[in-house]
């Protein structure tokens, strides 16, 4: 490296621009570092100053508080020669304290860094363990990287940090200990020993440069020492509860008509500008004005079965929001105008836009007898009958013989059961999905080992697999039509081993051919398969229910 990119480093320069530089709310920052090797060391922290506490702060620009500093500490002192002990909370009484504590075992177990409980708890964080990251949920669902933690470095987001500040009433102080070293000799570089302090509004440090003759193979270091102090915001965008100011919800317009001219006729969802049945805002539309919309609108959805649920009648986010539907169509779903604006967060309302078409047809019958009729009415979509019978399936097999026929499935598969339905379009790769989790919930989750107790014991090790098992048991219990349950299992066991596992190849090509797929639409084909697994789950409750798979009926056992 020439003098001059030596020199160029030594000053700091870009570091000490980095410390400048403005930092957008949407940003992280770094609020714990700790680099070093034989060229560099670089240590950054960050404590909360209280905004009383500023000026003193800037009297230099040394750190107000290490790393390490923060935990529970007592001070002993005495008053009229009396003896007193204080408990203090952060170890000091000056107001200093930590966001990032420093956590020691003296050797016995490593030591990390972690963020203050404070500040995780005010802003509800989740804590990803995998990753390491804090996670905040807000109240539409949606997560948001609040904080990132690594061995020696941690960054939090600014918006979190300047809201914790806001009710805190308090600075955050970027506190930087920066040191460069050289082989060079002071004089090679045209330095000389000594340095300043300077100060910009909220920022103060001093730039040192020294020798290092007889230490290691390094001639001279230079040292930025500061600190950066961050402010809160307001306390009403602080987001806290009773502080922050509600921000009025926003509204989307919706089709709800053509006029005749052809063209779309839109209104606000926001129901207080709806008619209602109390006589408000006559001549708007009513609340309860039916909007149609592509029924690919739900496939965002069923992509996160973890975060929401498309049930019979609702759409749901966790335990955040939830609205009534009508997706009991083949070819859409509708909801209420009223629903829209009340219920789904703006995001989501601008989601569903997208997908909003002029009204085709009325609302279903199910979703009429039960919104405005109130009766209590089945629905006849394949997808729901198929969720209530599993679970009409399941009580029967507890009620009844005391083991599942289909085993529970694991936390990991359980999503495989919250997308099942008709797919919203032709696309190959939701059919193969579908066909894949359909067989881990029918095939794979046949209960083998209590199938195979039930068989005879001459011959039964010799039967392999879960529907062969199921067709022996059937056959020894004399189960009447079951045939082409068995051959509704094998095909669909057929077309995931071909289609979805592997290659398709011939294989594949004639069961498809079979299915009807070659001259018949996938989402048709699929639906065709759900109304079989409808009658599989039906068949076999009333199996469970017969008494047919009873042990005490077996001649397995004689």
């Amino acid at each position: 490296m020439d003098i001059e990119s030596e020199r160029e480093r030594l000053s700091q320069s870009r570091l000490l621009l980095r410390f400048r530089s403005q930092i957008r709310l949407t940003e992280m920052v770094t609020v714990y570092w700790s680099e070093s090797d034989n060229q560099h060391n670089y240590a950054i922290y960050c404590p909360l100053i209280p905004t009383s506490r500023i000026e003193e702060s800037f009297a230099n620009p040394t750190w107000d508080a290490t790393y390490g500093s923060g935990s529970p500490g007592t001070v002993q002192y005495y008053t009229e020669g009396e003896e007193k002990v204080q408990y203090l909370r952060f170890g000091n009484d000056d107001g200093i304290e930590p966001l990032v504590i420093g956590r020691y075992f003296n050797g016995i177990r490593p030591g990390y860094a972690e963020l203050s409980e404070e500040f995780r708890l005010f802003h509800n964080l989740y804590h990803d363990r995998k990753e390491d990251h804090y996670i905040k949920i807000d109240d539409d669902g949606n997560e948001h990287l609040v904080a990132i933690v690594e061995a020696n470095r941690i960054q939090v987001r600014l918006k979190e940090i300047r809201q914790f500040l806001a009710i805190k009433e308090m600075h955050l102080a970027i506190q930087f200990d920066c040191r460069e070293y050289s082989g060079w000799q002071l004089n090679e570089l045209g330095l000389t020993t000594g340095g300043n302090d300077s100060r910009d509004d909220l920022l103060c440090w001093s730039l040192y440069y020294g020798g290092l003759d007889g230490i290691g193979s390094n001639r001279a270091f230079s040292r930025l020492l500061g600190k950066r102090l961050i402010a809160p915001l307001p306390r009403e965008k602080s987001g806290f509860w009773a502080f922050a100011c509600e921000e009025p919800k926003k509204h989307e317009d919706f089709i709800i008509g053509i006029d005749e001219h052809g063209d779309e006729i839109t209104h606000t969802s926001d129901p207080l500008h709806l008619a209602d049945h109390f006589g408000g805002n006559p001549g708007a539309p009513h609340y309860l004005t039916p909007v149609h919309f592509r029924k690919q609108v739900l496939d965002k959805y069923y992509q996160e079965p973890m975060k929401y649920s498309v049930e019979d009648n609702i759409l749901r986010c966790a335990s955040l929001w939830l609205m009534a539907i009508d997706n009991h169509h083949e070819d859409q779903v509708c909801a209420w105008l009223g629903d829209l604006g009340r219920d789904l967060p703006y995001q989501e309302q601008l989601h569903w836009r997208s997908y909003n078409i002029p009204p085709t047809g009325s609302m279903s019958e199910t979703f009429i007898r039960r919104q405005l009729l109130c009766q209590c009415t089945a629905s006849n979509r394949p997808e729901h009958e198929f969720s209530r019978l599993y679970e009409r399936l399941s009580t029967a097999c507890d009620e009844s013989i005391g083991w599942r026929l289909l085993l529970p499935l694991t936390d990991e598969d359980l999503h495989c059961l919250q997308v099942i339905r008709v797919p919203s379009s032709d696309e190959q790769k939701d059919f193969d999905d579908l066909v894949l989790a359909l067989t881990k919930i029918l095939v794979d989750s046949l209960n083998e080992e209590k199938l195979k107790e039930l068989l005879p014991k001459e011959g039964r090790d010799s039967i392999k697999g879960s529907i062969s098992r199921l067709e022996k048991v059937c056959e020894t219990r004399a189960v009447k039509g079951h045939e082409d349950h068995i051959r509704f299992l094998r095909r669909l066991q057929s077309l995931r081993s071909e289609g979805t596992a592997h290659r398709k190849g011939s294989n594949y090509r004639r069961t498809t051919k079979e299915l009807g797929i070659d001259s018949l639409s996938l989402r048709t084909v699929f639906q065709d398969l759900l109304v079989k697994a409808v009658d599989l789950l039906q068949f076999l409750e009333a199996v469970a229910r017969s008494g047919a798979l009873k042990r005490d009926t077996s001649p397995a056992g004689q």
